[in-house]
């Protein structure tokens, strides 16, 4: 009876999943995965609003360039902190559904402050807004990436992460598309700041639609949840404590160094392209505009369909390091050559996005997921501790030595992280090299430890229930009469047989339990 009701279950469990309802579903995940993509959309959207209208921000509310570069240092200032404690709290407090809407609601405050500075011309609300804009900006990209996790952790992971990364940097892109025409339109109607503030005002609905993803996404986790029965699986995790950071493997510390390196050679060049490209290569404003967006256009492009390569061939250790030394190649081309700056750009776009798909991927294979929020808040509170300091120092170095000790300052900190990506290929190779592997020969390396466990514990099981046994010759003892032990009576004892037979008797009862159609008996 309860074998027709297992079956009959086991059956509706079948039948519910071929519904795209149900959370195991192609099209379920497909449509969770489009919700996890427009998540940071509005984020990157808004992000860059300041760039995108730069001339307007000086001209309505006179701001001069240091105020202007303001504006995007304040917002990776909080950051060294917070994305850290972001992930942390969604690990033990918040959980990654309300973390995300937590997270998303701050973008959305603080984008609306930043409206509302504009609007009334006030310069410290401004700040403000963008403050308030940071804090949650980095730590809703940590909620994100535990959301890809858990709802795409296996061949698919690098992918996704690829196909999430595109769509934030499509975000900034659009941007950099909408705003002027937006601009203009509202100068129809209002004069001054105020056109400028109502023109931001309209892009923080971006942030609004990504707060309704977000509720969305939420609802959909938490239905899967209780259909999937997750709440099972990650309730018989360890609880993980602040002090297990300590305790993370090095591995997991040369990819923060990658993070932090690799990334400081691609944003402050970004940041500061365009007056490199109208200096070097003598480019007026717009084309040196569109040279310098290059790099977003072919990530947002090309990250899907690296993710898709790397989910196939595995080798993440591998082209992470392939994508550094390219990287290298490209700012030595812009460095010392004058061959056609969209050579060098283009190379770099390619590499940026092969690196971004195959490295945080590796986090995600390091830490265990309940580690998950931490380790990522970790990575991105380093990169904007480097980001925040370096684009400081990077002025610095354009201001007193150049842009060619600038671009040799950008070699360095590649060679750096090339030097972290070598060390990670040495110590996962003495580590059976996992993280270097394909798919197919890491599923294979995952079945035989599973197999290796269930011998060990076989084999424990056996050898207790021996224990439990009386021993023949300890009965025949106990009556007076020695029993006999492979021939060997009691009066001539061989201190290496009853080994050999406890021995036998393990491996004949392990042969027996793997092959039970197999009658072997035990030796006496």
């Amino acid at each position: 009876m309860e074998s027709l009701e297992a079956s009959g279950s086991m059956r509706l469990n079948q039948e519910v999943a071929t519904s795209w309802c149900h959370p195991a579903n192609r099209v379920h995940r497909f449509i969770a995965l489009i919700l996890m993509c427009f998540l940071c959309f509005g984020s990157y959207f808004c992000y860059d609003t300041p760039g995108a209208l730069a001339d307007n921000f000086k001209d309505d509310s006179h701001l001069n360039t240091s105020q202007f570069a303001l504006l995007y240092s304040i917002y990776s200032w909080p950051n060294v902190i917070l994305c850290f404690i972001g992930g942390y709290l969604i690990d033990r407090c918040f959980g990654v559904r309300l973390g995300t809407i937590i997270y998303m609601t701050i973008v959305f405050i603080g984008a609306v402050v930043f409206a509302f500075g504009v609007y009334i011309n006030a310069y410290w609300v401004m700040i403000l807004g963008r403050f308030i804009f940071g804090i949650g900006g980095e730590s809703l990209q940590v909620a994100v990436n535990n959301y890809v996790v858990l709802w795409f952790n296996g061949k698919e992971l690098n992918m996704v992460f690829g196909l999430q990364l595109s769509f934030s940097r499509f975000g900034s892109t659009v941007n950099f598309w909408v705003m002027e025409p937006i601009y203009r339109w509202v100068a129809n109607y209002y004069g001054g700041y105020e056109k400028l503030g109502v023109a931001l005002f309209i892009a923080s609905m971006t942030c609004l639609g990504s707060l309704i993803c977000g509720l969305i996404l939420g609802w959909m986790d938490h239905r899967a949840e209780r259909i999937l029965g997750r709440q099972e699986e990650q309730s018989k995790d360890e609880p993980f404590h602040i002090l297990d950071v300590l305790h993370f493997k090095p591995v997991f510390w040369l990819v923060s160094v990658i993070c932090v390196a690799y990334y400081l050679a691609i944003f402050p060049f970004i940041a500061l392209g365009k007056l490199f490209f109208e200096r070097k290569f003598d480019y007026v404003p717009q084309d040196a505009n569109t040279v310098n967006s290059m790099v977003y256009l072919l990530s947002a492009a090309l990250s899907p369909f690296f993710g898709i390569l790397i989910d196939k061939t595995g080798r993440n250790v591998t082209w992470v390091i392939l994508s550094i030394i390219t990287t290298i190649g490209s700012h030595f081309l812009m460095a010392f050559t004058f061959v056609n700056p969209y050579v060098g750009v283009i190379s770099l776009g390619i590499s940026y996005s092969l690196l971004a798909s195959g490295l945080w991927p590796l986090v995600a294979m390091i830490v265990p997921e309940s580690q998950l929020g931490t380790a990522f808040g970790i990575c991105q509170a380093v990169q904007n501790l480097g980001l925040a300091t370096v684009i400081i120092f990077a002025g610095m170095i354009v201001d007193k030595y150049g842009y060619l000790m600038l671009e040799m300052f950008f070699l360095g900190c590649l060679f750096v992280s090339l030097i972290a990506g070598v060390l990670i290929y040495i110590v996962d190779s003495a580590n059976n090299g996992i993280l270097n592997l394909s798919p197919s020969k890491r599923e294979a390396l995952k079945k035989t430890s599973v197999r290796t466990d269930e011998t060990a514990n076989l084999l424990e099981h056996a050898e207790s229930s021996d224990q439990e046994e009386p021993d023949a010759g300890g009965a025949g003892g106990a009556g007076g009469e020695g029993g006999a032990v492979s021939g060997v009576t009691s009066s001539e004892p061989s201190p290496r047989d009853p080994a050999q037979a406890h021995s036998d008797r393990i491996r004949s009862r392990y042969i027996a339990q793997l092959l039970p159609a197999t009658n072997i008996p035990d030796r006496p």
